[in-house]
């Protein structure tokens, strides 16, 4: 065999490329209105797709929508009717501030409680930036 032939069948074998840039992706808020509350099932998922505590997420979604809420052992529960849509924006919006790096903007950070402070650091390109605390 020879090498142009080889060459042929190594890249024939190769894996076919993922062409979707995005790696990264939120997942939609899966849930209904039941009375006068919304239900989400998946938020233990999107939490955990953005490698943060769903309590620290929730926390952040309840006060930015201005509505009370429970966290259930596999749901959340907003006391109030709120369109998925407006959810999914909140929930965008927490990932902006509290997981992609504000320097190389990729999703690998963690977030460190350092004294009074909370960091936002990159597990990519090492920044490091201090976030609000929510209240």
């Amino acid at each position: 065999m020879d090498y142009e032939s080889m060459l042929d069948k190594g890249i024939s074998e190769l894996p076919k490329r993922n062409e979707s840039k995005e790696r990264f992706v939120i997942p939609k808020v899966v849930g209904h209105i039941q009375g006068n509350k919304t239900i989400i099932s998946n938020f233990h998922a999107i939490a955990k797709t953005l490698n943060r505590d769903v309590e620290h997420v929730l926390k952040y979604i309840l006060k930015e929508l201005g509505t009370p809420g429970e966290l259930t052992a596999n749901s959340v529960i907003i006391g109030s009717k709120v369109s998925a849509a407006r959810i999914n924006e909140k929930i965008i919006d927490y990932a902006n501030e509290f997981v992609f790096c504000p320097e190389c903007k990729k999703p690998d950070t963690i977030l460190s409680k350092e004294k009074i402070a909370t960091f936002i650091i990159c597990q990519v390109c090492g920044a490091k930036r201090p976030v609000k605390t929510i209240k």
